[in-house]
């Protein structure tokens, strides 16, 4: 790398510190890999598409990114003035329907067999495989450690302005983005002292992950499959309801549901689990607009007593998020150093997620003469389970799973534990918890 070549140099943002670390650490390269897809449908001109995502890249300084850490007593980040656009081109006009699908799907597997060197910048590559004068098959893949979902719309937003501009023979100016460096400014500046004694207490007297006991251990490479339950639109409808009702939101919802279910899995009142946070509460001038990795994984406390009612129990939970909300930008690693849990021990084993950025409005948007359909998105995390909760039309619960550590049939009795669970809270918001059946009516039967 050329010293001439080089924009920025400063330090990761906690979540990057710990993508980095399982990154180099993981037996195979999908840990962290993101690669979403998706058809472009009509009068494609390939050079404007191509020319967007060039300077989009050239916009972002996060896109031109690599990260350095042997040698460091830190890892830092730095940002090259330019880079080149990995760009690969199929054309696979002349197969079969079916030989068609089946090598789309054989190339976004091998790409992310492929993985990424985070020493080299960028951490993206994009894709077009041709699969009919009119169509194309879009991949674009990268690296969780460049950006976080809310990123993602503001960036395909860009993308089909500069599209429609480009292939109109016509120049387009966007508003000059805040650089990621800036956020990274603002963490440097915070109090670790304060942190600490937040977490601490937090934390106090939790000595050991919340075990699940209906998994096991299997020695292996990592083996993750997806499950996923989407519920009707009606059941959807009255959750979200209930919530504005009584002002909580989905996303306290779904981590009650699983704090619920960890709690009678275990048979422990106090449970600990994962929670990815956005990030983006911090007082940075244009933050909701900065593109670039602002969440972070932090641990997430519930007392579930049995005797609790469940209304006024969501709502101290949903408090709690509240007050969470201003330690969020904490590494990770400090606060399992700051917990009683035993260095080498995961503090937590499993992870929520609640996703409510628009992607595929930002993608339905597309341009003018041009369709975007079949958007298909594949990530992978660090832990041996994450529960995902998404509202589009419809409430859709995803588990990502490590089958060494949990049987497909689990997963699935999981899925319909996890919608009883939040049925039972609209449902009986004045019984104890200890009332809520986790059991479908089919299943109880059954047992």
């Amino acid at each position: 790398m050329s010293r001439t070549n080089i924009e920025n140099i400063y330090p990761l943002s906690p979540m990057q510190q710990g993508m980095l670390f399982h990154t180099l650490y993981a037996a195979e390269p999908g840990v962290y890999f993101v690669q979403i897809g998706w058809t472009l449908r009509g009068d494609v001109d390939v050079a404007a598409f191509v020319r967007a995502w060039e300077e989009i890249v050239a916009r972002h300084a996060i896109l031109r990114t690599g990260f350095a850490w042997e040698r460091l007593e830190r890892p830092v980040q730095i940002v090259r003035k330019q880079v080149k656009l990995p760009l690969i081109e199929l054309d696979l006009r002349g197969l079969p329907a079916d030989e068609q699908a089946a090598r789309v799907v054989a190339f976004a597997e091998e790409d992310r067999r492929r993985g990424f060197d985070l020493a080299k910048a960028p951490l993206l590559r994009i894709a077009l495989l041709r699969l009919a004068d009119d169509a194309y098959r879009f991949v674009w893949s990268r690296h969780h450690i460049l950006l976080d979902g809310w990123s993602t719309p503001l960036l395909v937003k860009e993308v089909f302005a500069l599209y429609e501009a480009y292939s109109q023979k016509k120049e387009l100016r966007l508003e000059r983005p805040r650089p990621y460096g800036d956020y990274i400014g603002w963490l440097e500046k915070q109090d670790r002292t304060r942190a600490e004694a937040f977490w601490r207490a937090e934390l106090g007297g939790f000595t050991a992950p919340t075990p699940f006991r209906v998994d096991r251990v299997t020695p292996g490479a990592a083996d993750y499959a997806d499950e996923k339950l989407t519920l009707s639109e009606d059941a959807s409808a009255a959750i979200l309801a209930f919530a504005r009702q009584n002002q909580l939101t989905a996303s306290t919802m779904i981590q009650a549901a699983w704090a619920l279910l960890l709690a009678r899995y275990s048979g422990e009142d106090d449970v600990l689990f994962g929670a990815t946070v956005s990030g983006r509460s911090a007082p940075v001038p244009g933050i909701d607009r900065m593109v670039g990795l602002f969440i972070n994984t932090l641990p997430v406390r519930v007392n579930a007593p049995p005797g609790a009612t469940v209304l006024p129990w969501l709502k101290e939970l949903h408090q709690r998020q509240t007050v969470l909300r201003d330690w969020e930008h904490t590494p990770l690693v400090d606060v399992q150093g700051w917990s009683a849990v035993p260095r080498g021990t995961p503090l937590f084993e499993s992870l929520v997620v609640f996703e409510n950025y628009p992607v595929e409005e930002a993608l339905k948007q597309g341009s003018r003469g041009l369709t975007v359909a079949d958007s298909r998105t594949v990530e992978r995390s660090s832990f041996p389970i994450t529960l995902l909760g998404v509202v589009r039309r419809a409430l859709t619960l995803h588990l990502s799973y490590d089958r060494r550590r949990f049987d497909d049939a689990v997963v699935k009795r999981m899925l319909g534990h996890l919608e009883q669970i939040l049925h039972g809270f609209v449902a009986r918001p004045a019984a104890r918890l200890a009332e809520l059946s986790l059991l479908p009516d089919e299943e109880r039967r059954r047992s």
